[in-house]
């Protein structure tokens, strides 16, 4: 037995038939209900994805975008499912702002969920419709519990929200904010459930629910069009993918920035001792810094693929870890921040050269089934409530994922017609001689990117189990030298890193700032799938 066995503050969760792991009970239960009813990973993953829409409806849903990491064990093979939707096609540059992109009306891309979602069921699964909205009905039309993080993120977001009618589905007629423990009903949302119930995606993207979300969006002064939602389809894509110490590494290609995570785990191997201990500090150091030289490649090249050229195969080989690694020094360097920006502070850490190289709020959740079926899905609305409206009578908020592209001409990401932004949602999958291993997502903005690859080397490198990698207290790189740790990494190490230049900002001891990871690792000798979820959000694993 590990020495972490006994380190986490949950047990880990098992079963042989199944697992599902999300960051809400009731969705994790509507999952678990749909498979013992004989549904498959597909099935079970409309309905997780559905309850999430309304047990947080401020993270996800409808109205946002996501992606879909899955594993076929019939075809041992892995695919993406990408449905992060696309900006308007009026969405010319010169009708934004730093603010309007960012919140309101004409912060919302296309929606993508519902058809990701039930692209995946149609391809795949085996259960009618009725069957996977039932729950998110359920919730909808008769209420649940709000828990304490619950009332947290609608209090946060009150301000988002005030500005539109659709605040009475939450507040209360003097606009405060319900208390935990209170139950939320949702009637409006309940009814949009039961007509795609009956009638499938079309009537999102083509009927009547589509007329009512292009008519509640342009009273309120946005530019969708009824064929903006007509011609979206999500894509199916290849994962890309590394070696990593005889692991292969999968994860979602551009637009999503999921190479981010590739490229700190390329650079990492060999780099530490893992012998060592998880606090010591001149590993952390050279963890930190690492991460630094991935991110400043990310915000050098990331962007939609159709309109920038992202140097992949270069990024990730193993010739361009190696001079990237001769880059760390004992020191700290300084970097720009997460994302792009025109003003770069003096002295900070440029993006390497691959070209000589060939070889907010958001939710995740992952779901197997008994035939060895696994699905991973990180979706979003982007902000609390997204753009803080819901569309007519339909409950439905739109996400304000515009914010996430750029308006400078000089990046990669810069808004346009049609074009898909650049993101940080990146499901990982992991495989061992060619079977699946583990799955592993978290939500967290730019610190996905961060968080993803600290929790794979917890368990890969560390051997811990699933529940103690996802507890693990994390660190996260910001603009300059500044880092925030959880307060439960070791004081000394803290100091340490300190005095050789870091600056620390410490936050939380469980800091949802840093993720609210879900795991799930098969024991393939016993048959077995251990499941692992975030005490940072009211994430629950449950198996059977």
């Amino acid at each position: 037995m590990s020495s972490h066995d006994k380190l986490s503050t949950r047990p880990v969760s098992m079963g042989n038939n199944g697992m599902v792991t999300s960051a809400h009970p009731l969705a994790t239960n509507a999952g678990i209900k749909i498979l013992t009813q004989g549904g498959n990973a597909f099935d079970a993953a409309v309905s997780v994805a559905s309850t999430l829409n309304v047990v947080e409806p401020y993270m996800s849903g409808l109205g946002g975008i996501g992606l879909a990491l899955i594993y076929l064990k019939k075809e041992n093979k892995f695919r993406c499912l990408n449905f992060s939707g696309n900006a308007p096609e009026n969405a010319h540059p010169e009708k934004f702002t730093p603010q309007n992109k960012s919140l309101g009306i004409l912060s919302a891309l296309i929606p993508g969920n519902l058809s990701g979602w039930l692209t995946l069921q149609e391809t795949y699964g085996t259960m009618p419709l009725d069957n996977l909205f039932s729950s998110a009905i359920h919730y909808a039309q008769n209420g649940f519990p709000l828990t304490y993080l619950n009332a947290q993120y609608i209090v946060k977001s009150k301000d988002r929200i005030m500005p539109y009618p659709s605040a009475s589905i939450l507040l209360s007629n003097n606009n405060s904010a319900p208390k935990p423990g209170s139950i939320l009903k949702m009637p409006q949302l309940a009814e949009s459930f039961k007509k795609i119930s009956k009638h499938g995606k079309d009537i999102f993207y083509k009927g009547e629910l589509a007329e009512k979300l292009v008519n509640g969006n342009n009273k309120l002064g946005g530019i969708f069009t009824l064929d903006d939602l007509a011609n979206y389809k999500p894509e199916w894509q290849d994962p890309i993918s590394i070696n990593y110490k005889g692991y292969q590494i999968l994860t979602t290609p551009p637009n999503s920035s999921g190479f981010q995570i590739l490229e700190t785990l390329q650079i990492l191997e060999n780099l530490i001792n893992y012998s060592d201990s998880t606090e010591q500090s001149a590993n952390l150091h050279k963890y930190i810094e690492t991460v630094k030289l991935a991110t400043t490649d990310r915000i050098k090249y990331a962007g939609d693929p159709k309109y920038t050229n992202i140097p992949l195969a270069e990024l990730l080989s193993k010739g361009y870890a190696k001079v990237q690694k001769k880059r760390i020094t004992d020191n700290p360097s300084i970097v720009s921040g997460e994302h792009f920006s025109d003003v770069i502070p003096i002295g900070s850490l440029l993006a390497g050269n691959p070209e000589n190289y060939t070889a907010g709020m958001t939710t995740h959740f992952a779901i197997s089934d008994k035939e060895g079926n696994v699905v991973s899905i990180t979706q979003t609305l982007g902000g609390g409530f997204g753009c803080g409206a819901a569309m007519s009578d339909t409950g439905i908020f739109l996400n304000n994922m515009a914010s996430w592209f750029d308006l400078s001409k000089n990046s990669p990401n810069q808004i346009g017609p049609k074009k898909k932004v650049d993101f940080v949602v990146a499901p990982v999958h992991v495989s061992e001689n060619n079977d699946f291993l583990l799955s592993i997502g978290t939500p967290g903005s730019w610190g996905i990117l961060q968080t993803t690859p600290q929790i794979i080397t917890n368990l890969l490198d560390y051997k811990m189990n699933i529940q103690q990698a996802i507890e693990q207290p994390r660190f996260k790189i910001l603009s300059e030298k500044k880092i925030q740790m959880e307060k439960r990494f070791n004081n000394k190490l803290i100091q340490k890193l300190t005095d050789i230049g870091h600056s620390i900002e410490l936050i939380d001891q469980w800091s949802p700032i840093v993720g609210g990871a879900q795991g799930i690792k098969f024991d393939r000798k016993n048959n077995v799938y251990y499941g692992g979820a975030d005490p940072r959000r009211d994430g629950i694993a449950i198996g059977f």
